[in-house]
C-alpha cells in the first residue's frame, strides 16, 4: 500500500492527541453532535419544552386555586341567604323593591373613571 501522506501533513498529524485519531471516538463525536444538535429532540427543543412544562404546571396551580375559591364561595352562598344577597347585589347590581339604586363610579389613581363599572 502506498503512503499518500507527506512529510508536513505528518508534522501535523502528530500534534494531534491519539485519542482524536481512533474513529469510534470520531464516530461517536459526530453521533452526539447530530444528536444534540439537529435531532428532532435537539438540545434547544429540550430546553423550550422544559420552560413550557413549568408555565403550564404555574397555570395549573392557578386555576387549581380559583377552583377552590369559587368552591368555598359557591358554598358560602348556598348556606346563607344574607351573602347569597350581598353577592347579587355586589356583581349583578340588583335591589330590592322598594329601593333606589345610585352607581357612582370610582376614580382611579391617575384622575380618569373605568370604562365599566361594576
Amino acid at each position: 500500500m502506498i503512503n499518500f501522506i507527506t512529510k508536513p501533513e505528518m508534522k501535523l498529524l502528530t500534534h494531534i492527541p491519539a485519542f482524536l485519531k481512533n474513529k469510534y471516538i470520531i464516530a461517536l463525536g459526530v453521533f452526539a453532535f447530530i444528536l444534540l444538535f439537529f435531532d428532532k429532540n435537539d438540545l434547544f427543543t429540550q430546553t423550550e419544552r422544559k420552560r413550557q412544562l413549568k408555565d403550564l404546571e404555574k397555570s395549573k396551580q392557578h386555576y387549581t386555586d380559583r377552583i377552590a375559591e369559587e368552591r368555598t364561595e359557591l358554598e358560602r352562598l348556598k348556606s346563607n341567604p344574607a351573602t347569597l344577597e350581598k353577592y347579587a347585589r355586589e356583581k349583578y347590581l340588583m335591589k330590592r323593591d322598594n329601593e333606589d339604586l345610585f352607581l357612582i363610579p370610582e376614580v382611579t389613581e391617575n384622575g380618569e373613571t373605568p370604562v365599566s363599572v361594576q
